[in-house]
């Protein structure tokens, strides 16, 4: 049986935009609903929503059958949660809070089996298609996609640093913590922070990595886009979800 392929990764090595929906319901049926709406990838979160490994796995079942692509974002930048993703067949991770070209490089190391890194071994997971992949621990690492999050003052001062470390793929700009970080807290796109981020995102280009940003403004999107963000999210099934719920509550309830 073949390595499971990543069309993801391949779509932002030649550069290829890539737009997406962020996904927080925490629920296999919901991911299977925007699965097929048409969307390059989404995202399945599991830093800022009520999502657990076993959550995931039924997500990534729901959406396989789709062209969408599944990004997982892991609660933290942690070996064991990394390793347990992985094992469960993700091929793509976004890995929140990288500030430092050090922490890149455990994340990095997260998703390499030894001498590269430190990810366990496991013979008989969804991932080796339960061992039916032919020499998946040595070239697992074709296909996975690493994304690391930049979201601090510190990361924007480290960003080249970031972007040259082996094995990232790509960078994310997490507009809400940078704001936060740069004493914005509770904003998302305030006009001192918003060429902060322009110019981190013509960074992240010309230094060789693609780099991402969620926001469900679409002049905002196609703002960013024209900067030249590769990957961009520009909505939530969970904002959908709530505002299109108020709007129509609203037509008969003003």
């Amino acid at each position: 049986m073949e390595l499971p392929k990543n069309p993801f990764k391949r779509a932002l090595r030649s550069g290829e935009r890539q737009i997406g929906l962020w996904s927080s319901l925490a629920s296999h049926y919901s991911v299977e609903v925007i699965a097929g709406a048409g969307f390059d990838w989404i995202l399945l979160d599991m830093e800022h929503s009520p999502n657990e490994l076993a959550n995931v796995l039924g997500q990534l079942q729901a959406a396989a059958p789709y062209p969408t692509h599944t990004v997982v974002r892991v609660p933290w930048n942690d070996m064991v949660a990394i390793k347990r993703v992985l094992d469960i067949g993700a091929l793509s991770l976004l890995v929140p809070y990288v500030s430092t070209p050090a922490e890149a490089k455990n994340a990095v190391s997260y998703t390499r089996y030894p001498p590269a890194g430190v990810r366990g071994i496991a013979g008989t997971t969804r991932a080796s298609r339960f061992g039916r992949v032919k020499d998946y621990a040595r070239r697992a690492h074709e296909e996975i996609c690493l994304l690391v999050q930049a979201e601090t003052r510190e990361a924007l001062d480290n960003l080249e640093a970031i972007c040259a470390v082996e094995g990232v793929d790509g960078v994310f700009i997490g507009p809400a913590d940078l704001h936060a970080s740069l004493g914005y807290t509770g904003e998302t796109a305030n006009p001192k922070v918003k060429p902060v981020i322009d110019e981190a995102i013509r960074r992240i280009r010309k230094a060789g990595k693609a780099p991402g940003i969620l926001t469900p403004n679409e002049a905002d999107a196609r703002h960013w886009l024209e900067c030249g963000a590769q990957f961009v999210a520009v909505g939530s099934d969970l904002g959908i979800l709530a505002r299109g719920s108020e709007a129509l509550a609203a037509k008969f309830k003003p």
